[in-house]
């Protein structure tokens, strides 16, 4: 990337012209364009798409040239999205590569990859969001606005804490909800859907005060229904199957997904996302590419939910970034750490206890398993 201080991405309106390709084909963020002959750009060189979509709205997407196909046709990368592009578009060859500013005027400022400020956004204050449910509060908070994920395997409870979370958030908070089923079970839908009129969050009397929507991609229809199933039709569409059979553009379309959820002056968007853990694996590519967009987990831990313990919630593999003394205090801090150091030495002893038995602990010991086996009830 060469880096001009007088020129950036945003002057490509009074670039010449004459060099001009047309789109021959796009997958996803890769376009391959042919140019005539004789007037082939440069690798790394910046092509610019500019027009209107079919709607009229405008579109300026850069590219990125990577690699040469012959026939007069090069393969580019996007900057950004490339919705609204479609066959045939000009597009104009820069001649030179992607260029930034430098110097002083940079100083304090947040530029994206095109080197155009990207700092003129309004400063939200960081909130706590009270779930009402104890474990979660207390270790693993809540940010309004944010991006919460419930890790767990079949059976653990994902929908039933969902379920409790658009209760409280009604009644708590007079929040309104929208529930997206992905490939939900037509049992548990039907379930969640009679639970929310018992408990008044669906008001049948006067719909309009109902505290919730509700949106079914259920287990019987067809892939597409269910949103997002990129796992199941990548194949079908001719893409190259990544780990563990899923689409290799997972990542790109995760974070697309991630972006999109956001909060403005008026109201805030609390994301909580239930996500199906394979076999209780963490490492799959789905719950491994989810962790990245959160700023919290819940992980709900089998063991706790065979004991018995709901909401199953594992306090010592469940985080968040608010858990911190700035945001939630500086007793609320040292409680939880307290809470989370009992709990991590009784992890330590079972494996004493399941062989020498409870009685050959130190007091202090059994003091620890005594608490730690309180605070998990």
């Amino acid at each position: 990337m060469r880096m001009n201080p007088t020129t950036s991405s945003s002057g490509v309106a009074t670039l010449d012209k004459k060099n001009l390709g047309r789109i021959a084909q796009i997958i996803g963020p890769v376009l391959d364009v042919a140019f005539p002959p004789g007037k082939m750009p440069n690798i790394y060189n910046a092509l610019v798409v500019k027009g209107r979509d079919t709607v009229g709205q405008p579109i300026n997407v850069t590219c990125e040239v990577q690699q040469l196909l012959g026939n007069n046709r090069v393969r580019a990368v996007a900057m950004s999205a490339t919705d609204g592009l479609t066959r045939g578009m000009d597009v104009i060859d820069t001649g030179a590569p992607l260029s930034v500013p430098v110097g002083g005027a940079t100083l304090g400022r947040i530029f994206n990859v095109l080197g155009e400020p990207i700092d003129n956004l309004v400063r939200y204050k960081i909130i706590y969001f009270e779930t009402g449910i104890k474990v979660v509060d207390l270790l693993a908070p809540y940010r309004r606005g944010g991006k919460i994920g419930l890790f767990g395997g079949a059976g653990v409870g994902k929908t039933v804490l969902i379920m409790e979370l658009i209760n409280n958030i009604a009644k708590a908070h007079g929040g309104v909800s929208v529930f997206g089923g992905v490939g939900e079970r037509t049992r548990e839908g039907n379930d969640l859907y009679m639970e929310m009129k018992e408990s008044g969050v669906i008001n049948e009397q006067n719909i309009a005060e109902s505290k919730v929507a509700l949106v079914y991609g259920q287990m019987n229809e067809p892939p597409g229904a269910r949103m997002r199933v990129g796992s199941e039709v990548s194949a079908l569409l001719g893409r190259m199957p990544s780990a563990v059979g899923y689409q290799p553009t997972l990542s790109t379309e995760m974070g697309s997904l991630q972006e999109r959820i956001t909060s403005t002056k008026e109201g805030s968007i609390t994301s909580i996302q239930a996500v199906y853990v394979p076999a209780d694996d963490l490492t799959d590519p789905a719950p491994a590419t989810t962790f990245a967009h959160l700023d919290a987990t819940t992980v709900l831990s089998r063991g706790l939910a065979a004991k018995g313990i709901y909401p199953a919630v594992d306090p010592l593999d469940s985080t968040s970034t608010m858990l911190q003394p700035r945001i939630v205090g500086d007793e609320h801090y040292e409680t939880a750490q307290q809470v989370k150091q009992t709990l991590q030495r009784y992890k330590e002893l079972q494996d004493i206890i399941a062989i020498l038995g409870l009685d050959e602990l130190s007091e202090e010991d059994r003091l620890t398993v005594a608490r730690a086996r309180k605070i998990e009830q």
